[in-house]
């Protein structure tokens, strides 16, 4: 028997002051709208290692993990097919801030006037910032 198994992801939120650092999507889906950094899970990688990694090759920054914010699942949250998403709440450690990899521009964003978010990440960073930020 053949099963459909859905791709693994993974999202950073990294809050600072009162804002929320976002990537533009270089590439389909979502061209040109903003997103999280995170991307894909590689074979073999703790998915707390691969958002770090994600965080590195999209904007430059070093972060380490300070919470799990949640697993977002929803079949029709990415185009591309089912996709299951694990966000992680993170903080930096180092690095330049930059854009590389699948990110267009990196921008740190207040959280009062965010531009159109791709994917379900209006979700992800309402749930974030009631379980989080005070």
């Amino acid at each position: 028997m053949t099963y459909k198994i859905p791709n693994i992801t993974v999202d950073a939120v990294l809050f600072e002051d009162d804002s929320i650092l976002l990537v533009q999507r270089k590439n389909q889906p979502f061209k040109g709208k903003w997103a999280l950094p995170g991307g894909f899970v590689e074979y073999g990688e703790k998915t707390e290692d691969a958002v770090m990694r994600e965080m590195v090759e999209e904007t430059g920054l070093q972060t380490k993990v300070s919470a799990l914010v949640g697993v977002y699942s929803d079949p029709n949250r990415d185009p591309r097919g089912h996709t299951i998403t694990i966000v992680y709440s993170v903080q930096r450690c180092g690095g330049t801030l930059q854009s590389g990899d699948d990110a267009a521009a990196v921008k740190f964003y207040k959280v009062n006037k965010l531009p159109q978010l791709s994917f379900d990440h209006d979700i992800i960073i309402k749930d974030t910032i009631q379980r989080f930020v005070k």
